[in-house]
């Protein structure tokens, strides 16, 4: 029943998600919240992991959940669930890209689609930035704050690599919280 439902939900997620892996991210978050897959604070390290290791964040993200909910055949089913979507629509749409890429209706779908994205990211920037600043049931991480806020200010002001930050940080938690 496990991989049903990992199939299920990752194809859902992978279906309905216009705009990239951090759009997914939402629908990811919800989808472990909703089966008991993983606590928040397990969805917060995947996503880590996910951005430092190399692929598209969504599938690194699918294939981390599946494994720990079903080791190596639920890794399979949720990565291959999460993209299969995007392979047949690809096809689909490649076939027919060229010649309505210009249409009024497809310009408005996309008018709307665009901050939808960005709202879902947003979503998951707050909800993830909660957890992660939250020191426990009546505190509030300091440090995580600024780690957070310099990292925002040397990739989003200074185009910093972030790959770069990624790894300084990584080298700062080993200094800072051992």
């Amino acid at each position: 029943m496990i991989f049903v439902e990992l199939f299920w939900s990752f194809f859902k997620i992978g279906m309905f998600t216009v705009g990239g892996g951090y759009a997914m991210l939402a629908l990811i978050q919800q989808a472990i919240v909703e089966h008991g897959w993983l606590r928040l604070e397990e969805f917060i390290d995947i996503v880590a992991i996910a951005e430092m290791t190399p692929g598209p964040i969504a599938v690194n993200a699918a294939t981390f959940v599946g494994f720990r909910s079903a080791s190596i055949p639920g890794a399979l089913v949720s990565t291959g669930a999460v993209v299969l979507p995007s392979l047949i629509g690809m096809l689909i749409l490649s076939r027919f890209w060229s010649q309505y890429k210009d249409s009024p209706k497809v310009q408005a779908i996309f008018q709307a689609v665009r901050p939808a994205i960005a709202g879902l990211i947003i979503s998951v920037a707050i909800t993830l930035g909660a957890a992660v600043l939250s020191a426990g049931a009546d505190g509030f991480n300091i440090l995580g704050l600024v780690i957070a806020a310099g990292v925002f200010f040397a990739v989003y002001l200074k185009n910093v690599d972030p790959f770069k930050m990624i790894i300084l940080c990584a080298i700062l938690g080993l200094i800072l919280f051992r």
